[in-house]
């Protein structure tokens, strides 16, 4: 079976069946003994291995919980994980590769989103509730992708050795279960404590779980690795169960975050020179797509930095406003933390000013939330830099979208998510054109601009102009599209150079637990 393209697989309302004899091939499970111990990471290194061997591969993932997510081709919301390994596989992202997303708006509740569409707002509790009713919609998903494709890899869900979340689990092992796929277990050694994670895992499973776990990868290795091999050993023959690979660690990859904001020291090729243009970015505790300003974090001329609570706002060029799960507390939280005046004062200085979905929402005059769509029902002033009000709908926006912007009629591709109807005298001077029709507001003095467009400086033309508007001259924005390939390639070639493929090969198409 070759290659799917995408318009032939997964890409309408119908899922193209197969015959039963050729019912999926082969399957795979790779789950983490924490959060962040590299899973997303591997799964889409797997997958970029597999799709240059000619296998027809997708990921699935049944159940995430995320803030930062993309729109899938059917104009639904998934995972920006599961996004990028279908980039890995070569294929355009669907919402089956990730039925369950959950947004949290609070520190107890989420955003609940099925099959790419919101259902609403739930807490812990409710949803706990809720699983057995997105069990179905996971498996029914689950189960399209299996009449669709030679391979399914899969990630699980922070660690499945959460007993105060094993009861009717659709992230971890209960779904391995009765989807009847082996499993891998990842631990991050840089964090410390590996050994103690694998086996306190695997003893906190029960037997038939233990069974299905068919071994081990270690992830993020410094050092050499001769020193490390008498504890492989040692696991090896206390478990039972094979080391697959080691896998080094690679500096300076770059593949987008799940959630957590990159940390500097991950950032090799990020220039932090005070002599380039400064861009500063706030962030709010419900950031959302926070990925968008990765093209600028790997500008060439640019020197960028997130502003975390309790630290000021550095003299810079531009200040953007970033997506926020939760928008009016967020802006409460922004003046909490005096970052409104400061705003200001860099406007005064001459510094200029973007707002991207949550972030152009707060630069209006108002954000109405008459039907408490992110919380008690209420209006709240906005910051008043743009002369627009913005109502909080039921009805989420969720497309990908094209076109040029009005400045430099620079081409672009992005993407919005909102749940935001925005109206006012400054949508007039709009940013961008789609066919179909204008967004967002500039105003009048030419110092503030803001969009719902997510993922516009992915597009070199249109963040050259962003940045020119800003005071950038300089044309030298990266190929966004083109670096993200090359470290889907580069963490291929070195998950492939360091991992036992053919045992996993074998294990994957290894039948029963």
């Amino acid at each position: 079976m070759g290659t799917f393209s995408i318009s032939h697989s997964i890409a309408g309302t119908e899922i193209m069946s197969v015959a039963k004899n050729s019912y999926r091939h082969s399957s795979l499970m790779v789950q983490g003994t924490t959060s962040d111990a590299g899973k997303s990471t591997l799964v889409a290194a797997l997958c970029r291995i597999l799709y240059r061997q000619g296998i027809s591969v997708t990921p699935f993932k049944p159940q995430n919980m995320a803030l930062n997510s993309a729109v899938t081709i059917n104009n639904g919301e998934i995972g920006r994980a599961q996004a990028v390994q279908a980039q890995a596989s070569g294929l355009s992202p669907h919402t089956d590769m990730n039925p369950v997303l959950l947004k949290p708006n609070s520190d107890t509740g989420a955003q609940v989103i099925v099959n790419g569409q919101s259902i609403g707002n739930q807490d812990a509790e409710t949803y706990h509730a809720y699983k057995k009713i997105a069990k179905t919609a996971v498996f029914k998903a689950y189960d399209r992708l299996c009449h669709t494709y030679e391979t399914i890899v899969i990630e699980g869900a922070g660690s499945p050795a959460e007993i105060n979340l094993r009861a009717n689990d659709i992230a971890n092992m209960g779904f391995a279960e009765q989807a009847d796929c082996p499993v891998i277990l990842i631990a991050d050694i840089d964090k410390g404590g590996m050994f103690a994670h694998l086996v306190g895992t695997l003893a906190l499973l029960s037997e038939s779980e233990q069974i299905r776990i068919k071994g081990f990868v270690i992830n993020r290795f410094r050092g050499e690795l001769s020193l490390l091999q008498d504890g492989l050993d040692w696991l090896e023959s206390y478990t039972a169960k094979p080391v697959l690979g080691v896998i080094p660690y690679i500096h300076g990859l770059h593949l987008e975050a799940e959630d957590a904001l990159p940390l500097a020291s991950d950032d090799g090729e990020i220039n932090k020179s005070t002599e380039k243009f400064r861009i500063a970015v706030p962030v709010f505790p419900r950031i959302s797509n926070h990925t968008d300003f990765d093209p600028l974090r790997f500008h060439p001329d640019v020197s960028f930095c997130y502003i975390g609570p309790e630290q000021n706002i550095p003299p810079c060029d531009l200040i953007i406003l970033p997506g926020s799960k939760s928008v009016r507390a967020d802006l409460r939280w922004l003046r909490a933390q005096g970052w409104g005046q400061q705003i200001n004062k860099h406007l005064r200085y001459g510094g200029k000013l973007i707002g991207i979905c949550g972030g152009y929402q707060m630069l209006g005059k108002h954000i109405s939330d008459p039907n408490g769509i992110e919380g008690e029902p209420g209006v709240l002033h906005g910051l008043g830099l743009l002369n627009i009000e913005t109502l909080l709908a039921k009805e989420k926006q969720l497309k990908n979208i094209s076109g040029h912007l009005f400045l430099e009629n620079a081409a672009f591709s992005a993407y919005e998510i909102h749940a935001g109807c925005t109206q006012g005298e400054d949508l007039n001077n709009p940013v961008l054109r789609t066919h179909k029709g204008n967004d967002g507001a500039m105003s009048s003095d030419n110092a503030v601009l803001g969009c719902y467009a997510h993922g516009l400086f992915e597009s070199p033309h249109a963040c050259n102009a962003l940045l020119k508007w800003a005071g950038l001259q300089k044309n030298t924005a990266v190929d966004y599209q083109q670096l993200r390939e090359r470290q889907i390639d580069r963490l291929a070639d070195v998950v492939e150079k360091n991992i036992d493929m053919d045992n996993l090969m074998k294990i994957m198409r290894r039948k029963g637990p």
